[in-house]
């Protein structure tokens, strides 16, 4: 297994300047956390919901199509996703001058399948993530599109791990990492970064119940697959891990921990009570995690927390938030 160095990863990040943003840190400290968890914690929101379309995901997009040739990008790329990544892929398709079709499941955000076509994308829906998967490699075969993976290969990994490698320029001495996972891409890339440049960090990974796909990998000690994805946070219900991925999470995280749907929905209201952030559910995942199965464990400690998306509508978020304080 390669495992990318930190100056790979600084490289990486470099190669992106001009392309993406360095997201904010914010530390949170009002009632909420004094309340709930005493005064001697220290909390930092990495403000990923403030990348360009919303999400961490351009920054592995990006990387892997600007590492193709000029032949290979010039046929266009594809991708299959439950929203963000396919709006990252439209993105960088855009901003790289060639063209994207992207698959996404019929259950997608109405607002991600509009903002794909808005950057320029051609949508395919289909009934569900599985079947995308398969329409995927269909549009590779028979269209000579370069796949932009979801979440593995070197290249993606190398992406995300600019996260964590701007998170611990921006943050000195933590204590503690909580991420989300879906296929486990940000979690991989985060950990493999901070693991190298904070080694006493710890890093937590957090998936929703319904989509427990690095759990199950986890305990049988290889990359799994789950049957249905079965939970709000659609942008983490990958349906099943990868390899490369896998290793690195198996490698450098050192605890998973699972929340509910209820418990994503309360940390969606909270975040946007408290520090006036309207997430979507994969986005507050993290502070779900922090709020619940780690609030014991990691009170007084230096946390950090990423939250990863906010690509959601209006009407979407107020059902979910009006069912967290019902």
């Amino acid at each position: 297994m390669k495992i990318p160095t930190v100056a790979e990863i600084q490289a990486a990040r470099t190669a992106l300047d001009g392309l993406i943003v360095q997201t904010p840190v914010w530390r949170w400290s009002n009632r909420d956390v004094l309340q709930q968890l005493d005064e001697k914690t220290k909390l930092f929101l990495k403000l990923e919901l403030f990348q360009h379309t919303g999400s961490f995901k351009p920054r592995g997009a990006l990387t892997v199509m600007r590492n193709l040739d000029a032949a290979t990008l010039a046929k266009g790329v594809t991708a299959v996703s439950a929203g963000n990544h396919a709006i990252a892929v439209a993105f960088a398709a855009q901003l790289l001058g060639t063209t994207a079709k992207v698959v996404m499941p019929k259950t997608a955000n109405a607002l991600r399948v509009a903002t794909c076509r808005a950057y320029g994308a051609e949508v395919e829906l289909v009934d569900h993530v599985a079947m995308a998967f398969e329409r995927v490699q269909q549009i590779q075969q028979e269209e000579d599109r370069h796949f932009v993976h979801p979440f593995e290969g070197a290249n993606t990994i190398l992406g995300t791990a600019t996260v964590g490698l701007e998170f611990c320029t921006q943050v000195e001495n933590l204590d503690a990492v909580i991420i989300p996972i879906g296929g486990g891409g940000l979690c991989a890339g985060m950990a493999t970064a901070i693991k190298q440049i904070q080694p006493n960090c710890l890093i937590f990974g957090v998936e929703p119940v319904g989509a427990d796909t690095m759990h199950r990998s986890f305990a049988a000690g290889s990359p799994q697959s789950i049957p249905a994805v079965q939970t709000i946070a659609d942008s983490l219900g990958a349906p099943h891990a990868a390899p490369y991925s896998f290793s690195l999470c198996q490698k450098f995280v050192d605890e998973l921990v699972l929340v509910s749907d209820d418990e994503i929905r309360q940390a969606m209201a909270l975040l946007f009570r408290s520090m006036k952030l309207a997430v979507e559910p994969a986005g507050a995942t993290a502070t779900a995690a922090l709020w619940g199965p780690l609030r014991d464990r990691l009170r007084g400690r230096r946390v950090g927390l990423i939250v990863c998306g906010a690509n959601i509508d209006i009407d979407t978020f107020a059902t979910h938030v009006k069912g967290a304080i019902a």
